[in-house]
């Protein structure tokens, strides 16, 4: 699932925000500040970030500078209540992909997220696949031999991280801990459900099997199927 950092200190517009990219199909990762930003944009795989200029401590500006000088890649959009033409031009320059001004319409800032996710950026892997197993991130898309594939959102999470470790072997905790966010506190029993329930979406009697189960460790999504 396409994951949105969502940089903001003013607590309603954040949990509107948060509330609105969540039933749009993103996964959000809301913060307060520009500290928090910067450690969840260092450490973990961020696919969008939507930021505020002014936030305590750091600005959102500063914040973005650190960020592309670390190689950060992936798409940035402002929301501001500097509306100045001088503002617009600073955020551009200091590495922002797109810039929208407060108060403004959220449907507009979804499709400026859509268009920003569509784009070809370098390094950014937008259709991931698998032998015959093809997901398109930017629309949620999943296929199998070009046959339409319908996931909930916990199926496609789980599915993206397996596709974006292939030929990887993960276990149980660690998907448990990256999917669901459950370092240690989830059953590996839900993480099992999750995988048949993929399993039985995706393979066929037709179809080699793509999911294997490493026995007392986890899970692997192989390139090269079994039969």
């Amino acid at each position: 699932m396409t994951r949105i950092l969502v940089v903001e200190d003013h607590k309603k517009l954040l949990n509107s925000l948060g509330r609105g990219l969540t039933s749009a199909g993103y996964e959000v990762i809301p913060v307060e500040t520009g500290e928090a930003a910067f450690y969840h944009a260092s450490t973990e795989p961020i696919d969008a970030v939507v930021l505020d200029i002014m936030l305590p401590g750091r600005s959102g500006l500063e914040i973005l500078r650190d960020l592309r000088r670390n190689g950060f890649s992936a798409p940035v959009v402002i929301l501001s209540a500097r509306d100045a033409v001088a503002d617009r031009i600073r955020g551009l320059d200091d590495g922002a992909d797109d810039y929208l001004v407060k108060p403004f319409a959220f449907e507009e800032l979804l499709a400026r997220i859509r268009s920003q996710l569509n784009r070809n950026i370098p390094g950014r892997r937008m259709i991931l696949k698998a032998a015959d197993l093809e997901m398109h991130v930017p629309t949620h898309t999943v296929s199998r031999g070009g046959v339409a594939v319908e996931l909930s959102k916990q199926e496609y999470r789980l599915l993206e991280y397996l596709l974006r470790h292939k030929n990887e072997t993960v276990s149980r905790n660690e998907i448990a801990r990256d999917v669901w966010g459950e370092p240690g506190g989830m059953t590996t029993n839900v993480v099992d459900v999750c995988i048949n329930a993929l399993r039985k979406k995706l393979e066929r009697p037709d179809l080699p099997k793509l999911i294997q189960t490493v026995r007392g460790i986890g899970y692997a999504l192989m390139e090269e199927p079994a039969n």
